[in-house]
This record gives C-alpha cells, structure tokens and sequence, in this order.
C-alpha cells in the first residue's frame, strides 16, 4: 500500500507538474491480478482497484499499516464497478455486480472478495475507504436505482448526469458520500463554474474514455489554480481548498466520493468566475 501525506496549499504554489501529480494524481490503480491501495492522509481515504482475472483477490493489506484487526474493523468502503461482470463476497454473502453497479459495505466486516465472471473480460473494481465510527447494512445499487440529477446545457458543454448512489436519502454510510457522473456526448466540462467545500475533501476517478483522450483536471486555490493531465482510469486527491473541475478532449464519466465533516451534497463554497485565476 503507498502513503501519500497531505500537502498544503502554500506549499502546492511552488510545485512543478512532476511534483503536482506524485502528490495528487494516482496513474496507476487497475493492474491485472492485483489489490492496488493508496493510503491519503487527507480524510484518511483508502481508494484502489482490483482488477481478478483468475481466482478472487481479497481485501488484504499488512495490519500494522492500518492499526486494525482486519481491513473494516475501523473503516467502511464503497466499491463500484467499471470493468466487465463479477461477484463480490462480503462475510460470506455474493453481490452480483454489472459494470457501474455500487456496493456499501459497512464497518466491521470481516472478510471481503472480487471476482470476475469471466476472466478474458475481467470486472474492474474501484474502491474508497473511510474510517467510520458505526455501522450501515452492506447494500448494494445499481446505476438505474441511483438518483439522477439532469445538469448543464449543451450550449456550454456541460450537458450532463448525476447519479447518487451513497448520500442521506439513498444507501446510508458513516461519512462517505458517492455519486457517479456522466457527460454527454458532445460535451467536456464538469463543475464550472467551480466551488470549495472546506468541509470534507473529494477524490475523483476518470473513466470511459478513449485511448487517446486526455482531461484536464483543474486543481487548487481559486486565485492559485494548477491543472493536472489526465488519462482513462486514472484519479485525482482533491483537499478541501482546491477547486475540482475539468475539460476533456470528448465526454467521459467520473465518479466522486467525498468524506469529512458532513454528507450534504449541497455545501458547497462556489466560486465567481471572475474570481478564478
């Protein structure tokens, strides 16, 4: 598991894009076969990927790393997946999971497990852990039984959908909250104009797009802004004080999850367009 600190936001002023992206941009998160996790001390999120091609992969990690008897003694996780079909066994019970199916797992299960319905066409899972401090039912949704919410115009490249899995009026969680969005062919931007929200961070996941596609993910202090280049599948740390839009070179899809002090959607600190720099 690689550890990643949190940096500030005077210090990311003097960053150049090598810094920038060890820092905030994970390249690497579905290899074939594998458990990949990065450990961020910004809210303590967990996120990876697993990605089982022949028998199942196990949530594992080495406990002294985590201080826990087991992944979830502490902690509660959401997978969803972007790959092909597959299965996750949580405590002994099967969860079907089609591509952009979600599961809730809560704290204190024991034991969890991904698998692939068939390994030429392996099922991609991604993963986000917080720390919990009580215990939600596993549960599990998939994109038709998320909360859909119609934004943007296509006058603004910005037509899109957002689909809310993990928030207080659908699957229940200690502080995770979890949506995916998807834009519209013909549209590139998401979240502007931009907004903070000093209560809770946000890691997002850029995913469906094509080879060759890129986005380009807008990053720090609204007076202070940087960006980041970034490629299929790979995803972004957002601490509280960055701004988090971006613009691709086609449509994409992104999941956001956040964790902190609260699990209003709304509370946001949105900023002026003028205000940007």
């Amino acid at each position: 598991m690689e550890f990643r600190q949190a940096a500030t936001a005077e210090a990311t002023k003097s960053y150049d894009t090598e810094k920038l992206r060890k820092e905030y941009l994970v390249e690497s998160l579905f290899v074939p076969g594998e458990l990949k996790l990065v450990y961020t001390h910004v809210d303590r999120y967990i996120l990876g990927g697993a990605v089982p091609t022949g028998s199942a992969v196990a949530l594992e990690v080495d406990l002294k790393l985590i201080g826990a008897n087991f992944f979830l003694e502490r902690r509660e996780i959401a997978v969803v997946n972007i790959g092909g079909a597959g299965t996750v066994t949580a405590d002994g019970v099967d969860y079907a999971m089609d591509n952009k199916d979600c599961l809730y797992i809560g704290r204190g299960t024991q034991s969890v497990a991904f698998a692939s319905a068939d390994a030429a066409n392996p099922a991609k899972y991604y993963l986000v852990s917080a720390p919990a401090h009580t215990t939600y039912p596993t549960v599990k949704a998939a994109i038709n039984e998320a909360a859909p919410t119609h934004l943007g115009s296509i006058a603004n490249s910005n037509e899109r959908t957002i689909y809310k899995y993990i928030h207080d009026d659908g699957i229940k969680s200690c502080q995770l909250v979890l949506g995916m969005t998807l834009l519209k062919p013909g549209n590139m931007w998401n979240t502007m104009p931009s907004h903070t929200h000093e209560r809770r961070s946000e890691v997002y996941l850029y995913f469906d797009m094509p080879e060759d596609g890129v986005v380009f993910h807008m990053m720090g202090e609204p007076q202070e802004t940087r960006h980041l280049v970034v490629r299929n599948e790979q995803a972004v740390i957002s601490p509280s004080w960055s701004i988090h839009s971006g613009v691709g070179t086609s449509n994409y899809t992104f999941i956001w999850a956040m964790a902190g002090e609260n699990q209003s959607f709304s509370d946001m600190d949105m900023i002026p367009m003028q205000s940007l720099r």
